[in-house]
Order: C-alpha cells, then sequence, then structure tokens
C-alpha cells in the first residue's frame, strides 16, 4: 500500500516508491490490512494545507517527508469510522485545517483505499437519495404550504446550501427530519460546526440560526413530519445551540402534537447538561435522546465542550432519568483515533453506558484539527488499543449495546406501531 500526495496545484498521486503511513493520535504507526476498506462511494479526497506528508522507506523502515508536496486525507460519508488519520507534519506548525474529519487514504490494487469501517447501514445517509432537483421543487411546495414558518425557511437554506440530509428529509417527507429550535448554548466546544470565536482560526462551516421561533411554529413542523410509524422529528441540530435552553416551548409543542397524534418518534440531540429542563422533555412525551459526548473523563469533557453551569456528573443525571422512564437513549460519541482508544477513557465510557443505561453508540468522526486538539487534552496514561481493536472491546463488554452511527427507531416499538395501523 503506498503513499497518496498531492502536488502546488491539488493533483492527486500515488507514490511508487513510499509505503503509506498513518497516525494514531499524534503516533505515527503503520496500516494494517484488516484497517482498510475501498474508499467508500460518496467520499472526497482532499490536501491537507500547510502539511508535508510522510512515507516510509520499503528497504530501511525509515521514516521520509515528501517535501514540496501535501498530504492527502478522505473525508468519509457518515456511517463510516475513520479508524487512522493521515500520516504528515505541520509545514507551519501555527496553521490550523478546516473542521473536516480527515481519514488515512492509501494507493492499494490499482484504486484508493481507507482506514475506515462501516459501522451502519449508509442507504438512508446516502447522497444518492437526495437528487438536488426534486428536492428544489418540494422544497419550493413546502414553503408554499407554511409560507410563514421561518424553521422551516432556515432549513430550506440548510438543505439547498449546506445540502444537510436531515434538513432536506423534512421535504421529502420521510425518516429524520430537523428541527432546530435554539439560538444559545450552554457549552461553548471546541470544535462547534456553527459558532467560533472570530479570533479562533476555524471559520465555521455553517450558519447558526438567529431567531427564537414559536410554539406554533414548532407544532407546524411536527405534525407535517410525524405521518409514518418511521418518522422521526429531531431537536437539536448542527445550525443550532442546546435545544433544552428552550424546553419552555419544546415542552407544550410536543404536548399539543401529542395530544393529535402518537405517529412517529420524537428525539432530542442534546449535551444533556440542563438536567431540570430535560426531565421536562422527558416527561412530555419522549421517545429518543441521544447524548453528545466526546469523553466520560471530567478534565477531558471540560476541555472540549466547555460547559458553562453544568458538569458531566449533570450529563450522566439527565441520561439515567431519560433511560428510567422509557426513553430510548444513546450517546453521539465524538471519536478520534488515537483518544477513543486510550485505555482510560474506554473504562470510563463503559462505566458512563452501564450506569445510564445507553442502549446504542453513535460513532461520530470528530471533525477537528488534530494538533489543536491533541494539545488542550489530557495526555495518555494507559495503552492505546488502535481504533479497531477499541471497538471490538467495547462489543464484548456491552454485548446489549447497539454500535452504530445513526438515530435508530427502537425495532420493539416500532413493530408494536406498525401493529396498531
Amino acid at each position: 500500500m503506498y503513499l497518496v500526495y498531492a502536488n502546488e496545484k491539488g493533483h492527486v498521486y500515488d507514490h511508487p516508491g513510499l509505503l503509506a503511513v498513518a497516525r494514531n493520535g499524534d503516533i505515527l504507526t503503520e496500516i494494517l490490512e484488516e484497517e482498510l476498506i475501498p474508499l467508500p462511494e460518496g467520499a472526497t479526497l482532499v490536501s491537507l494545507p500547510d502539511t508535508v506528508p510522510i512515507g516510509m522507506d520499503p528497504d530501511t523502515g525509515e521514516m521520509v517527508k515528501l517535501d514540496g508536496c501535501t498530504a492527502v486525507g478522505a473525508l468519509v460519508p457518515q456511517g463510516i469510522t475513520r479508524l487512522l488519520l493521515p500520516g504528515y507534519v505541520k509545514s507551519k506548525k501555527e496553521s490550523k485545517l478546516p473542521l473536516f474529519g480527515y481519514s488515512a487514504v492509501v494507493w492499494k490494487d490499482g484504486s484508493f483505499w481507507v482506514a475506515g469501517r462501516a459501522s451502519d447501514d449508509i442507504y438512508k445517509w446516502d447522497p444518492l437519495n437526495f437528487p438536488m432537483d426534486e428536492l428544489r421543487q418540494r422544497v419550493e411546495k413546502t414553503l408554499e404550504l407554511f409560507p410563514q414558518n421561518r424553521i422551516l425557511q432556515h432549513l430550506s437554506h440548510c438543505a439547498l446550501e449546506y445540502e444537510c440530509l436531515t434538513a432536506s428529509n423534512n421535504f421529502f417527507h420521510r425518516w429524520e427530519g430537523s428541527l432546530p429550535v435554539s439560538y444559545t448554548c450552554n457549552a461553548g466546544c471546541y470544535g462547534c460546526i456553527s459558532e467560533q470565536p472570530e479570533d479562533s482560526g476555524f471559520p465555521s462551516p455553517q450558519t447558526r440560526m438567529n431567531f427564537k421561533p414559536t410554539e406554533d411554529e414548532l407544532v407546524e413542523v411536527m405534525l407535517h413530519h410525524l405521518q409514518t410509524p418511521e418518522s422521526i422529528i429531531s431537536f437539536g441540530q448542527g445550525c443550532e445551540g442546546e435545544p433544552s435552553t428552550m424546553a419552555s416551548i419544546i415542552v407544550p409543542a410536543m404536548r399539543r402534537v401529542r395530544e393529535q397524534t402518537d405517529m412517529g418518534f420524537i428525539n432530542i440531540n442534546t449535551n444533556a447538561g440542563l438536567t431540570d429542563h430535560i426531565k421536562g422533555i422527558v416527561d412530555a412525551g419522549l421517545d429518543l435522546m441521544r447524548v453528545s459526548i466526546i469523553s466520560a473523563i471530567d478534565e477531558h469533557y471540560n476541555a472540549y465542550y466547555r460547559p458553562r453551569n453544568y458538569t458531566l456528573e449533570n450529563v450522566a443525571r439527565s441520561a439515567e432519568y431519560a433511560s428510567s422512564k422509557g426513553v430510548y437513549t444513546s450517546i453521539n460519541y465524538l471519536c478520534f483515533p488515537g483518544v477513543f482508544d486510550r485505555e482510560e477513557e474506554m473504562e470510563a465510557m463503559i462505566n458512563f453506558i452501564r450506569r445510564t443505561g445507553i442502549k446504542l453508540i453513535q460513532l461520530r468522526n470528530l471533525n477537528i484539527d488534530p494538533e489543536s486538539y491533541l494539545s488542550m487534552i489530557p495526555k495518555a496514561q494507559g495503552e492505546v488499543f488502535g481504533m479497531k481493536q477499541a471497538i471490538e472491546i467495547y462489543q464484548e463488554e456491552l454485548p446489549d449495546v447497539i454500535i452504530g452511527s445513526f438515530t435508530h427507531v427502537p425495532p420493539e416499538e416500532l413493530r408494536r406501531r406498525k401493529s396498531m395501523e
């Protein structure tokens, strides 16, 4: 398997004499055959600005910098968990990579391969199922039906400009649809994709919603989407802050909707720090809850999320309460090779999952500049297993917990609802 690199014009090549290497955190490592999958459909190759690729001399085992070129990474589609980072060093230490999740890519057997793992069925998240011409027509018709609804106007921008698939589902009238509700947040996440300080060095790839919706607007969007047993409407999107800060309108809106229909599922994607607010939302009829988390170690969690007036203990209590009330709970686990697979991280997270009754781990690639992230979190204290082995350990330690990438409808509840049709 050979090194892939880009020239100054961005043209991608494979190196005929250097083997590919990758990074697990900040450690250069060889790539194992079992860590590779063919470049998935929908993946994108990108050059990494201000980097120098590193390969390995097959005769001496020496690591070699390829000066005058840039490293190449793959941006893999949702549902694919990256196992290794590209092998590179920064040519400008102060330079920061844009907020994407870069996976190691190699040239092997006449084609590109990436260090990755298929963690879920990507059918519902395949861009081919979201044809743009049809989407434009559906957006136009939906906005004609609800000309005063600012949420749908906002989502039309997300769907057409950012090509957000969850937002697009609102207009295709299927699967998991978005319901952004909050322009404020009780955390200052280091890698937030919708709001960054001007001096952060990270341009935000999305624009956060800038208005407070009304209860009527929420009800309108929910009733429009919740019309099939499999439909999901989700508070908490990349284009907003923390949805539970708006519990004062979410709770009465949910109650009004459930007075009119029991169709579909109501979900919240949340940091779960506002335990009292989460309890109110759960009691109003919540079906699914996905808790965003990066670590179950306080020092690490606080360094990334920078929580405002809440702690990791609040997060655990919120998840415990939701599980105790029959809510199907999951974690949105932000994964980074060389950190996710640390011994102490795994031990803490497994204990967190057991305590809180989490049913599903959604593995999500952390979109971040690697050097910036690694410099702000604690150093590894124990063994680093590698992503592939770490996931296998989770499967062994938590046999009743599903490991995937997406929000799942509980199969037993879906069967029950379908039987009532």
